[in-house]
């Protein structure tokens, strides 16, 4: 087979296609180890939490942790869980921001002693109220008993909800997290992680953003009593932030997920039993501050665009188009963006029609100072049919030559 080489220009960053035989296995992707003379990389700043994570929204990349997978107590960060759950149901039609929902004993402070001295809407039985406020009263209030009244309207129960917060924290892959509440009061065998939680706020931002838009609200008023967000980094001048939840017990200390933007770039932190409510603003304000500063994401390679083709021997054309499976989004040392590369290696030496769309066909290398920091399935674009008799025939003689000669 003849091996056609290019190079060209993709969203200014310079790329190399180069085909090889072969596999390859993945290799470390962390930034913070392949620094550059040029653009070397503080180390990230002291993080006085028990846990923590700093996290890009678009391409995933951890650019910071500490004690990430260690099991604790969620405490409101619990209600991430519930949130999504809830934007789901209205995505998918089986609720609406309308509908109104009439409060049981169960969800009312004075009847239940596990509520006292917590985070509250203030519900009453028998009280009608509307979805679109129930999500506000857990997202922007916290409060344990639209948690409840909510978990009956979608599930029947609260034991029926939990069961499907624990299928969808399977579902997204959480491996230290199983939920035992709907608002997140300590209960023996209910825990989560820095990295788990950090993977159900990008969740609860890319599959549910209406309801993610609630959480940058900064007050809700119910009944006459008004509350103001308790995540006061939404106020923070230097930083634009848009979410997400803060949390707090005895046993968890004080626990705060935050999301912010700069231009396109999003990143996500969770800081884990800080010693104060001022504290995990500081610390999370620590972490952000430092991930702006000096990474940038970018998106090298959309799945619509092709990244390379190949001969399709014995197919209805002559050559296939390859890409990625999915837009490319990589978290980069800030000003690196013209030495990112890219290289490409096919699983067999031909490609043999027929092949069908998004078939896997080899890997995509992304590399910054020759080391590789990410891998991605190379995949065929659109299908390539089997040819005709003679147009096969003829490939069988030309590849045979080429086997011999090549």
């Amino acid at each position: 087979m003849k091996h056609i080489f290019n190079s060209f220009l993709i969203n200014s960053i310079v790329f190399f296609s180069a085909m090889v035989i072969g596999t390859t296995s993945f290799a470390d992707t962390s930034f913070t180890k392949n620094t550059s003379l040029n653009n070397p990389l503080p180390n990230v700043p002291k993080i006085n939490a028990e846990a923590y994570i700093l996290m890009d929204y678009h391409s995933g990349q951890v650019l910071a942790e500490d004690n990430a997978d260690a099991r604790r107590d969620p405490a409101s960060l619990t209600k991430i869980m519930t949130s999504y759950i809830i934007g789901q149901a209205v995505k998918s039609g089986k609720i609406s921001h309308s509908d109104r929902v009439t409060i049981g004993t169960d969800a009312w402070a004075t009847g239940n002693p596990q509520f006292k001295g917590s985070s509250l809407m203030f519900l009453k039985p028998g009280d009608s109220v509307s979805v679109a406020d129930l999500s506000r009263g857990i997202n922007l209030q916290s409060g344990n008993d639209a948690c409840v009244a909510m978990a009956n309207y979608v599930a029947g129960d609260q034991d029926h909800f939990v069961s499907l917060m624990n299928n969808y924290a399977a579902t997204l892959g959480l491996q230290n997290t199983h939920f035992k509440t709907v608002h997140g009061l300590d209960a023996q065998g209910q825990y989560s992680s820095a990295r788990d939680m950090a993977l159900i706020s990008q969740a609860l931002i890319r599959d549910v953003p209406e309801e993610y838009a609630i959480y940058k609200e900064k007050e809700f008023t119910f009944d006459k009593i008004r509350q103001r967000n308790r995540n006061g980094l939404l106020w923070d001048k230097d930083l634009q932030v848009d979410g997400i939840k803060t949390g707090h017990t005895k046993s968890a200390g004080y626990n705060l997920v935050t999301s912010a933007t700069q231009g396109s770039m999003r990143l996500i932190s969770v800081v884990l039993g800080a010693s104060s409510s001022k504290k995990r603003e500081i610390e999370s304000k620590k972490l952000l501050t430092w991930g702006f500063r000096f990474f940038e994401t970018v998106e090298p390679l959309k799945a619509s665009k092709e990244f390379a083709s190949e001969p399709a021997w014995f197919g209805d054309s002559d050559r296939v188009q390859l890409s990625a499976e999915r837009d490319v989004y990589l978290t980069i040392p800030r000003g690196r963006i013209a030495d990112l590369k890219a290289s490409y290696v096919l699983n067999s030496t031909e490609l043999h029609a027929p092949l069908v769309k998004n078939q896997v066909v080899g890997t995509i290398n992304f590399q910054l100072d020759g080391k590789t920091i990410d891998q991605r399935p190379l995949v065929v674009m659109s299908e390539v049919k089997e040819g005709g008799i003679f147009s096969r025939a003829l490939d069988h003689i030309i590849l045979l030559f080429h086997r011999w000669f090549g």
